[in-house]
């Protein structure tokens, strides 16, 4: 009953526009963890038990949340459903996860390691080692490089379909970039696979988020740059903060040339605001010495800042 109850709840969200990708997930963990109980409804209990094990507070406090909302709607059909309490792990916080920026080396050593990847001469290593330079490139968010088909590598570069905020975009494709994405490309066409997916596993599917993620922590967790499981460390989305980082870092000129650029870059990135783009930059010593060389001109020149 609650796996029928979790498939009306997608439905309803997803048909309303949203993606509900991770609360799906976390909920169909909850509904496999509940049914093997032989619980039928939410039960308070049931939850905490779930809850609590995630790795860390935050990620305890995300669960709950989760599954409040799912009681919640599920309560006010049938109050046999227990909602479990919002405090239950403390009040919520928002802390941002500081990026981690990576250095050429680490992205190298990251594709290097992914195209390690088992089993040999299969196209596995060839498409994680093509997705994490994609990325690295491109500054992609990792779901559309996984939704990108085969059709979308045009002339012009990369069509970018229904992203984030619902809008397609053109992103233009470095020659050493396209010639890489056609290399695979013609490495992949020797996959016997029915899917029009860019990146497949080794049966030929299109490759899934969560495996992905996987994947990921594996390979950072051999090159060393992260701890074992519940432990900070790099991400993958830290692969689009690096590239709006370095690509500011390349933007020599006046404030005028840098506000420019930063407009072009939120476009490439596909924000819907400069100021989201924002949330990308964080100080590097090459900005700070940028910036410090940019107000002593000023100082001598006695211009206004």
């Amino acid at each position: 009953m609650l796996s029928q109850d979790l498939a009306r709840y997608v439905d309803l969200h997803q048909s309303l526009g949203f993606k509900f990708r991770t609360q799906r997930l976390l909920l169909r963990n909850f509904v496999a963890f509940a049914e093997r109980a032989g619980d039928t409804w939410v039960h308070a209990s049931r939850a905490l038990e779930w809850a609590a094990q995630a790795p860390s507070p935050p990620q305890r406090h995300n669960r709950i949340a989760t599954l409040r909302r799912f009681a919640l709607a599920l309560h006010a059909e049938d109050p046999r459903h227990e909602v479990p309490a919002a405090d239950v792990f403390g009040r919520a916080w928002f802390q941002r996860c500081a990026p981690h920026l990576y250095s050429p080396q680490q992205i190298a050593a990251l594709i290097q390691a992914a195209s390690q990847l088992a089993p040999p001469g299969s196209i596995r290593p060839v498409t994680y080692a093509t997705l994490f330079a994609l990325l690295s490139a491109t500054g992609l968010r990792i779901s559309e490089a996984l939704a990108l088909k085969i059709e979308d590598l045009t002339a012009d570069g990369l069509l970018i379909r229904a992203t984030k905020f619902r809008k397609d975009r053109l992103v233009p494709l470095h020659a050493t970039t396209r010639c890489a994405l056609e290399r695979y490309l013609r490495r992949r066409s020797r996959v016997a696979s029915t899917s029009t997916a860019v990146f497949i596993s080794v049966k030929g599917t299109a490759l899934c988020y969560p495996t992905v993620v996987t994947v990921f922590l594996g390979l950072v967790r051999s090159i060393g740059l992260r701890a074992g499981p519940g432990q900070r460390g790099p991400r993958i989305h830290d692969l689009r903060h690096t590239f709006a980082v370095r690509s500011l870092e390349r933007c020599a000129g006046d404030a005028a040339a840098v506000r420019r650029h930063a407009t072009a870059l939120s476009t490439y990135l596909g924000h819907t605001h400069v100021s989201d783009t924002y949330w990308y930059l964080q100080a590097t010593p090459r900005l700070m010495g940028q910036i410090a060389e940019a107000a002593e001109t000023l100082l001598h020149r006695g211009e206004p800042s």
